[in-house]
């Protein structure tokens, strides 16, 4: 069964991406969709019984993979209650997705290469949530970046989503240089990137409290590291590389560039691939994670930062996939708070949650756009809500969703409802350094979360119209084919919160999870949690009502008010507008000097140094030197004739000159 999970996609990916002009367009959406959709229905089979049965830990063997000296590495796939839970994320959403583009790509003449990259993007997904070591799951983890790239870029003639591709690949190339100095550090310490070896001999690495300092283990950089300090140094790296793949500030600036791709692309992306793999990566080394406070504490940071910066760039946004892109990013920001404070459980359940609504969000931003003739800026629509009424509930259901509608007090909510409040009150009951300073980022983020989900919503379908009337005039509702994934996650954006509570962070929680995600046993947040003062469960639901209230006043009841705003707040407002300038702080610090270096390096060494001295200078000293020649040659008789006289003259002397002596 996880064999044909695992594989499925892999086969989908083959049949459409070699045989895709063969059999055509139509066998191949099928066939990959048909394919993901097994895959999907195998992949809950799994969750039921591993997740939900007392089924220890287990792997399914592939093939070896590397032996060489102390280093052996299997392909296996590591079956725990981890990996079931990505695996029906991954293959739900992919599986939607697949069958949503049916509909969304139907005029695009290269659709089989389009499903060709959404599988193998799944493939590699797959790959990495499997693994069973470091090696694998790096494997993984450049396949994502691999396939990224492909369906970013997919529209390969429009110069702005080449730039994106090129974008998002370099940029988390700076975070897999430092997931790949994790990977060689993990091996150093513990010499093993096997997963057993790891989390066998993590728990007695460290030096219990008290003891001194110990031996170098490790030199960076020129230091020479304990084991504790080294063990630091390992977790920082490998979360370096989980900012990268989930865009935490500063190595965020891709994700939103990424809209430039397919809608449905976008929804692959943000809900259930390669922004969840940072996210996963930290929670299966949890149990090295856990030996590091202070790595933990950056964790926590990094995510605080992240969750307020990106709510509050979503704030003066008018792409309508911008503002769900950043609403992503700060989603992600509120994940790694909770595995910074070691609610890892909490942390899992928002991805998890997150997935459903974050793809409903984004499939129903794509129905919009397919409806109002590819338009993205929300200051040209308006009044959409009795045209397209279907989506437009389908879009109220993922909006609450994330803003987390739900009874204060009570677990009666939407999925967004239980999972971020849970991720709020874990910052509140956090014991390292950041885990204040996150309470109070996220709740101001929950606020912001709440003022831009719902002036999406009140921009693109309330008020008058602002588009053409031609436009207008052919707005229509989306084809059953793309509609009927919009229900399945709306299912999804309401009830997982409430049914899966209690296995991720209730009363279930230990049986559950079964040691897939470790804690110290002095870390009792999720219980911790349930305790919280009232004032701290009712935090998330004020913000979320401040801010819906803000949103219809601006955007309802006085529609002038955010014009007068941004001319009475223009720097504030530009500011906002422009991410927090880090595009144009990362052209000025890197890409122009890189530029201008590859400029010299061109000019000056290619051309003036190895052009220059090699081939160029050779073939200019011939092309002189025969020219020379060639000036002997004139072309006439008495100029040869003297020249043989010459030549004879020179030739007796020397005869002479040689037998006198």
């Amino acid at each position: 069964m996880y064999h044909a999970i695992v594989f499925l996609p892999l086969i989908g990916f083959l049949i459409a991406g070699l045989l895709g002009r063969s059999i055509g367009a139509k066998a191949s959406e099928y066939i990959t969709s048909g394919l993901m959709v097994i895959a999907a229905v195998l992949s809950w089979v799994a969750f039921f019984s591993v997740g939900l049965s007392d089924t220890e830990t287990f792997t399914v063997p592939v093939l070896r993979f590397i032996s060489s000296g102390s280093l052996d590495v299997d392909w296996a796939f590591r079956i725990d209650t981890l990996t079931v839970v990505m695996l029906v994320v991954v293959n739900t959403v992919s599986s939607l997705v697949h069958i949503y583009s049916i509909g969304y790509m139907h005029h695009d003449p290269h659709r089989p290469r389009f499903f060709a990259y959404l599988s193998l993007f799944t493939f590699a997904m797959l790959m990495l949530v499997t693994a069973d070591n470091l090696v694998q799951m790096f494997f993984g983890w450049e396949g994502v970046g691999l396939a990224s790239y492909l369906l970013i870029g997919f529209w390969y003639k429009k110069p702005s989503a080449n730039a994106a591709a090129m974008k998002a690949f370099i940029v988390n190339r700076v975070g897999d240089f430092g997931f790949a100095l994790g990977i060689f550090g993990v091996f150093v310490l513990f010499g093993s990137i096997n997963f057993d070896t790891i989390f066998a001999n993590a728990a007695s690495f460290i030096p219990a409290e008290g003891a001194e300092a110990g031996e170098s283990v490790l030199a960076f950089l020129g230091y020479s590291l304990d084991k504790y300090s080294a063990l630091t140094v390992v977790c920082l790296l490998l979360f370096m590389g989980a900012m990268g793949k989930s865009a935490q500030v500063p190595l965020h600036t891709w994700l939103p560039d990424a809209m430039e791709g397919p809608t449905p692309v976008s929804a692959l992306i943000h809900a259930a691939t390669m922004v969840t793999a940072g996210v996963f990566m930290v929670a299966r080394l949890s149990p090295i994670f856990e030996l590091s406070t202070t790595a933990l504490t950056v964790v926590t940071f990094i995510g605080a930062i992240t969750a307020f910066f990106a709510a509050t760039v979503g704030l003066v946004q008018n792409d309508i996939k911008r503002v769900i892109a950043y609403s992503t990013c700060s989603q992600l920001g509120y994940m790694f708070v909770a595995l910074g404070v070691g609610a890892y459980g909490a942390g899992i359940f928002h991805l998890f949650t997150h997935a459903f609504f974050k793809a409903l969000l984004f499939l129903g931003a794509g129905s919009v756009i397919h409806a109002v003739s590819d338009e993205q800026d929300m200051r040209r629509m308006g009044g959409l809500r009795r045209l397209i009424p279907t989506t437009y509930w389908m879009m109220i259901i993922g909006t609450i969703a994330l803003t987390g509608v739900g009874i204060p007090l009570t677990m009666i909510g939407t999925a967004g409802f239980i999972s971020k409040d849970a991720i709020i009150e874990s910052a509140f009951w956090g014991h390292n350094a950041a885990a204040g300073f996150a309470f109070v980022l996220l709740s101001i983020a929950a606020l912001f979360t709440s003022f831009y989900s719902w002036r999406l919503i009140f921009m693109t379908f309330h008020g008058k119209p602002r588009a053409s009337a031609d436009v207008m005039h052919h707005v229509h509702e989306s084809p059953p084919v793309m509609l009927v994934p919009l229900f399945i996650l709306a299912a999804g954006a309401l009830f997982a919160g409430v049914l899966f509570e209690g296995y991720f962070i209730g009363h279930e929680y230990a049986e559950f999870w079964r040691g897939a995600l470790f804690t110290l046993p002095d870390n009792h947040i999720l219980e911790e949690i349930h305790h919280s003062p009232a004032i701290v469960k009712a935090t998330p639901f004020i913000a979320m009502v401040i801010g819906f209230a803000l949103a219809w006043i601006f955007y309802i009841r006085s529609p002038e008010t955010p014009r007068q705003l941004a001319m009475n707040h223009r720097g504030l407002y530009a500011f906002l507008l422009n991410k927090w300038y880090f595009d144009e702080l990362y052209d000025f610090l890197f890409v122009r000097p890189a530029k201008r270096l590859g400029y010299f390096l061109w000019k000056r060494g290619d051309g003036t140094v190895i052009d220059g001295l090699g081939p160029d200078g050779i073939s200019a000293r011939v092309v002189d030197v025969t020219n020379r020649l060639v000036r002997l040659q004139t072309g006439y008789l008495y100029h040869y004739a003297f020249a043989m006289l010459i030549g004879v003259a020179a030739l007796v002397t020397w005869m002479m000159l040689g037998s006198s002596f």
